[in-house]
């Protein structure tokens, strides 16, 4: 009998033990549908589609397509003109795709949390740089025009300036000659390479003189060398009229007079306005006009044509 005993309560202890494991075998299972149902309901939610149409398209047992980073690499090197080959598809690997499941976490988590502005951020960005572009061009456009009428406007300068300065240049060599006979006069460019800043240095050698610089002459030298300048300058480039202001008080007779025979050739072209104390100069005047002032301190101007002898008399009377 009490081996039965034994037995009945062996029995007993292990139907127990049975029971309890059944017991917690329902409840896991419980626990695992209700797990699955869960995630059932969330692959519909973030891919809209139920779990059977899921694996039968991303199942293991399908092959991986290559990645987008793959087909772009791809793309590139056939611009390039290189012989690639497609990327083909690979079988699934749960220990590589968990990797790059963790890399992709990484990098997601790296972009940092998303700003819901981020399109209108975009879209007014996006607007002030079409707005900015459209104005860069603009200047670009406006600087190509500036600098093709600068280059015009160079070419136009060094033109005049060219032409200019040969005329200049020789008649200020023959007027030399003339204001000193046997001398030597000429215009010479400092810089010939860069006409558009280059200087212009006067060299003059007056007869029986070696020296060319304008620093070495006298003071009538220098003055008459000045006046030869301003006469070629009128030369090459003539006005309907002059005016000079006693540009002869430094000069003797002899060259007074030499200037005088430049003043006769510039009135058969131009008219003259001198303001002189010279007599020879008012000796060959069209008409004289004088400032004086009375005795009440009133300036009264007077005026004479002169015609014939009328300058020798003018000329003596008011000496």
């Amino acid at each position: 009998m009490a081996t039965v005993r034994d037995e009945v309560n062996a029995l007993g202890a292990r139907l127990a033990k049975l029971t309890d494991s059944l017991h917690r075998d329902e409840v896991a299972n419980a626990q695992a549908a209700m797990r699955i149902e869960q995630l059932e309901q969330m692959v519909l939610e973030q891919f809209g589609m139920s779990p059977d149409d899921l694996i039968a398209e991303y199942g293991p047992e399908n092959q991986l397509p290559p990645t987008d980073l793959e087909m772009a690499e791809y793309e590139q090197a056939k611009e390039r003109g290189e012989q690639v080959f497609a990327p083909a598809p690979i079988p699934y690997d749960r220990a590589t795709q968990e990797r790059r499941a963790k890399r992709a976490e990484k990098e997601l988590a790296e972009l940092g949390r998303v700003n819901p502005l981020a399109l209108e951020e975009f879209a007014a960005l996006e607007e002030r740089y079409n707005f900015l572009s459209t104005q860069l061009e603009d200047v670009k456009a406006a600087r190509k025009d500036l600098l093709d009428v600068i280059a015009d406007v160079d070419a136009r300068i060094l033109q005049v300036f060219n032409d200019a300065f040969i005329d200049v240049e020789r008649e200020f060599r023959e007027v030399f000659a003339v204001l000193f006979p046997g001398g030597e006069g000429r215009l010479r460019l400092t810089d010939p390479g860069d006409m558009l800043t280059t200087g212009i240095e006067v060299e003059a050698r007056p007869p029986g003189k070696k020296i060319t610089r304008l620093s070495l002459l006298s003071g009538g030298e220098k003055a008459l060398t000045a006046v030869a300048m301003l006469v070629a300058i009128f030369r090459a480039r003539p006005s309907p009229f002059y005016i000079m202001d006693e540009v002869e008080a430094a000069l003797d007779d002899t060259n007074l007079r030499r200037l005088i025979s430049l003043f006769e050739l510039l009135r058969a072209k131009s008219q003259i306005i001198i303001i002189t104390h010279q007599k020879p100069t008012m000796e060959v005047a069209d008409a004289l006009y004088g400032v004086t002032m009375q005795g009440d301190g009133i300036t009264a101007v007077i005026s004479q044509r002169m015609r014939g002898q009328q300058v020798e008399q003018l000329v003596s009377s008011s000496s």
